[in-house]
């Protein structure tokens, strides 16, 4: 016979799983949105206009928390805060990138997460091609409903010229 309390507490672990699954994919949407955005400050090769760059910025920095942090290792460096983040990220080190996560490992315990992702990005900087491949660890918040990134670390494991190198770009 099922009982009130057991229906109760079966709701309860369903309405949990549920979250949880809602979360992980809020979260592959962040990174998403992430990396979209971090790529859009190029078009064809070169950094896009000072005021697109502004704008694009902004809305990187948006995707952390007031108070969160961005990593990118001893070579691009450590700021925290929405407007140190957005100061960082108007001057890019490269004139092309292009970032794929993959094989995210994510782990949603109520209203805080953490996550791996794999990266692979071709990129340019000052006319070098290169192939980088790393990985980042995250830690996010869920703030008033949405996912932040509270910080994300960056780790390069390789940056490999190519010969041939990223000639013409369409995009």
């Amino acid at each position: 016979m099922v009982t009130v309390e057991r229906l109760h507490d079966e709701l309860e672990a369903i309405t949990r799983r549920v979250a949880t699954c809602e979360g992980v994919l809020a979260i592959q949407d962040l990174k998403a949105r992430y990396a979209d955005l971090v790529d859009r400050r190029f078009c064809r090769g070169q950094v896009i206009s000072a005021g697109s760059l502004e704008e694009v910025a902004r809305q990187i920095a948006e995707l952390f928390t007031v108070d969160g942090v961005w990593d990118g290792g001893p070579a691009l460096g450590r700021v925290a805060g929405r407007g140190a983040i957005a100061e960082r990220l108007r001057t890019p080190t490269l004139d092309f990138s292009r970032h794929i996560f993959v094989n995210p490992r994510i782990r949603v315990e109520g209203d805080t997460a953490t996550g791996k992702w794999d990266l692979l990005s071709p990129c340019r900087a000052a006319g070098m091609s290169y192939w980088m491949s790393g990985y980042e660890d995250d830690e996010y918040r869920n703030v008033d409903g949405v996912w932040l990134h509270q910080s994300m670390k960056l780790t390069t494991v390789v940056m490999a010229p190519v010969a041939e190198g990223w000639t013409e770009i369409y995009a």
